[in-house]
């Protein structure tokens, strides 16, 4: 499988998609479809934990005050299936290689794994 969940307003998740061959690639726009409980599942089996799917940097994180509570992995699961804006992005999955965040390294193994835009 490859396919990549990213946000199409986010002008970061753009610059990064037009880096990537895409040619067979399935994308989803998180704002308009969010991820489901299954794809979710296989994310975290590849990175370990929820945690690491989810964004500490979105607005609502400390706008509800989630800074400030310890959440367990349901919690993190939980909030990343109610509302895309947890979601760290993009996922990025190619087969069995997943790349999660937009970090530079992240971002260049992603490109040597799906291949540069030619």
């Amino acid at each position: 499988m490859k396919k990549i969940y990213h946000l199409k307003s986010c002008s970061t998740n753009v610059r990064i998609l037009k880096e990537l061959d895409l040619s067979g690639v399935e994308l989803q726009n998180i704002k308009e479809q969010n991820i489901d409980e299954q794809a979710l599942n296989f994310l975290k089996s590849k990175t370990g934990s929820y945690e690491a799917l989810f964004s500490k940097k979105a607005m609502k994180f400390r706008s509800l005050g989630l800074n400030k509570v310890a959440l367990s992995e349901t919690d993190y699961k939980r909030l990343m299936l109610e509302e895309y804006t947890f979601l760290k992005r993009p996922f990025m999955i190619n087969e069995e290689d997943v790349f999660i965040g937009n970090s530079k390294d992240v971002v260049g193994k992603a490109i040597a794994s799906f291949g540069p835009n030619k």
